[in-house]
C-alpha cells in the first residue's frame, strides 16, 4: 500500500508545482492565478483522503479551464494538472 501512497504524493507534488507556476505567473489573470492558488491549497488539506482533495481540485480546475481571458500556455499548465490529479483515486 505504501507504495500507492508514495505514488499519489509524487503526483500531488507534481500537480502543485504545476498550480504554484500558474500561482506565481504575472502574465496570467488574477482570477486565474488566484483560482489556482485555491486549487493548491485543496491539495493540502490533511482533513480529506488524498483523492477527495484531488477530485475538488480537479473541479475547481475544470471550472476556471473554460475562462476565455486565459492565456494558452495557462490552460495547457491547467489541463497538465487535471491530468496529473486524474490518476489518484481511492
Amino acid at each position: 500500500m505504501s507504495g500507492v501512497k508514495e505514488e499519489y504524493r509524487k503526483k500531488l507534488e507534481q500537480a502543485m508545482q504545476i498550480l504554484n507556476m500558474i500561482a506565481d505567473d504575472n502574465t496570467t489573470p488574477r482570477n486565474i492565478r488566484r483560482t489556482a492558488k485555491q486549487a493548491g491549497d485543496m491539495l493540502l488539506d490533511e482533513s480529506l483522503s488524498v483523492a477527495a482533495r484531488a477530485a475538488n481540485a480537479i473541479a475547481v480546475l475544470e471550472d476556471i479551464s473554460q475562462d476565455p481571458n486565459m492565456p494558452m500556455y495557462s490552460r495547457t499548465r491547467i489541463w497538465n494538472a487535471i491530468s496529473v490529479l486524474e490518476g489518484i483515486r481511492d
